[in-house]
């Protein structure tokens, strides 16, 4: 368990951290609409929205009063994003990423990594 300090370090990069991811998905929304699933419609509007709940939930969380909701928001989409991680680890060969399969796999188990780390940065002084 992490100290005060420990979790306001955590809150202080991971705020920033999903601000700017979320801002990515408008500097390059074709680049994430390729790892949305074919089976999904609207990939464009997807990457739009989760941009949106990452960049929103990411500076919510930099709040005392605000990070309760910051947090259920960052785990939703987190949540919510994951079959595009299994997506893109079922079809290696549409993405160039180095160690191909084995990569793409090995990287599922960290988006629980990641809400551990969001449910412990919204975790009230």
């Amino acid at each position: 368990m992490l100290s005060r300090r420990g979790r306001g370090r955590l809150r202080a990069l991971c705020g920033p951290v999903f601000v700017v991811a979320g801002a990515l998905h408008f500097v390059r929304p074709r680049v994430y609409a390729s790892i949305v699933p074919d089976y999904l419609p609207a990939h464009r509007e997807l990457v739009y929205a989760s941009g949106v709940a990452e960049a929103l939930g990411g500076a919510l969380l930099l709040h005392p009063r605000t990070r309760g909701i910051a947090g259920r928001l960052l785990v939703a989409t987190l949540v919510a994003v994951f079959p595009a991680n299994v997506w893109m680890a079922q079809h290696p060969e549409r993405y160039r990423v180095p160690g191909g399969r084995a990569t793409l796999v090995a990287r599922l188990p960290l988006q629980a990594v990641c809400i551990a780390l969001v449910r412990t940065a919204m975790r009230p002084r």
